[in-house]
Parts: C-alpha cells; sequence; structure tokens
C-alpha cells in the first residue's frame, strides 16, 4: 500500500502545481498581453475536481476531516468502538452509493458522447474522477473499519480542531512567557 500511499500524495501535488502554473499564466497572459487561454478555465475546473475527489481519500487516510464525536469520546472504550466501526461501515455504504453513481454517470456521459466546451476532449473522460475517487475512498474507509474493529484505532480518527487550537495558544503562550524572560 506504501505505494498507492506515494502515488495520492504525488498526484495532489501535481494536480495544485499544474493548476497554480495555469491558473499564474493566464493571469500573466491577459493582464501583460492582452491574451487569453480559452480552455484553462474548464481546465483548471477538471483539476481541482480531481484534486477533491482524490484529496477526500487522502482526508480519510490522514485523519484530517473534522466530525462531531462528543458524544462518542464520553462513551467507555468499547461503546467507542462499536459506534466507530458503525460510522465506518456507514461511511463503506455511502461511498459505495456514490461510485456506482458516479459509474452509472460516467457511463450515460460516454454514451451520450457529450465533448467538453473548451477542451476537445469526451466529457466522460474527466468525469472518471467519481468512480476513482470514490473506490478509493470506499479502500481506505475499509482499511480504518479493519483498524477499529482489530482494535488498532480507536475511532474514525477525526482531526480535533479544538485540541489542536489549545495546544497551538499553549505554545504561544509559552513562547510568549520565553520570550519575557530574557
Amino acid at each position: 500500500m506504501a505505494w498507492l500511499h506515494r502515488l495520492e500524495e504525488w498526484l495532489i501535488a501535481t494536480l495544485l502545481a499544474v493548476m497554480t502554473l495555469v491558473a499564474f499564466g493566464q493571469v500573466i497572459a491577459r493582464y501583460v498581453f492582452n491574451y487569453s487561454f480559452v480552455w484553462a478555465l474548464e481546465f483548471i475546473t477538471f483539476l481541482f475536481a480531481w484534486q477533491i475527489f482524490l484529496g477526500m481519500a487522502y482526508g480519510v487516510r490522514m485523519g484530517s476531516h473534522i466530525g462531531v464525536d462528543a458524544l462518542v469520546k464520553s462513551l467507555g472504550p468499547r461503546a467507542a468502538q462499536v459506534c466507530a466501526a458503525l460510522g465506518a461501515a456507514l461511511c463503506i455504504v455511502y461511498s459505495v452509493i456514490l461510485f456506482w453513481g458516479g459509474m452509472v454517470y460516467v457511463q450515460k456521459m460516454y454514451s451520450i458522447g457529450i465533448m467538453a466546451q473548451d477542451i476537445p476532449i469526451p466529457q466522460w473522460v474527466p468525469r472518471t474522477v467519481l468512480p476513482i475517487g470514490f473506490g478509493i475512498l470506499i479502500l481506505r474507509f475499509s482499511q480504518l473499519f479493519y483498524r477499529i474493529i482489530t482494535g488498532q484505532e480507536r475511532g474514525l480518527h477525526l482531526a480535533d480542531e479544538a485540541a489542536e487550537a489549545l495546544k497551538l495558544r499553549a505554545e504561544a503562550l509559552e513562547a510568549d512567557n520565553t520570550e519575557a524572560a530574557r
């Protein structure tokens, strides 16, 4: 799975870099040379969609999605594990539904044969990100579900923004106190 981790990270970083370069190039072309790349906005939109749908699975892997887990944190360890497993299972079901819907949508786009507006490619090509993104999301939630039921993970591994904010505040106060002591 390490290869998938690296591929996922490389794709997300590359998409962001290409989006930035194309947008920068478009701004320079428009305001310096009074020229516009007709395809730039549509291309950036497609790349952004790919970044979002690949990024949601990456967010699950890294535990960077936020969630409301105050109730689960108040439960005992076994009940919290059951709730977390149930939550992960529901996320898998949701992802499977959207994966299937994405497959149907891409198939319909393929059969209709609609072309992109500004780029000479069929619309179904960039839309393949739907089943790909949700397929990877199914994998990530399945991995999380397995780790939860085997006891390797306690919960859904959500980002705890309150804890992060308190930690950053404590570090800032400590830095201020150290600076004042000098």
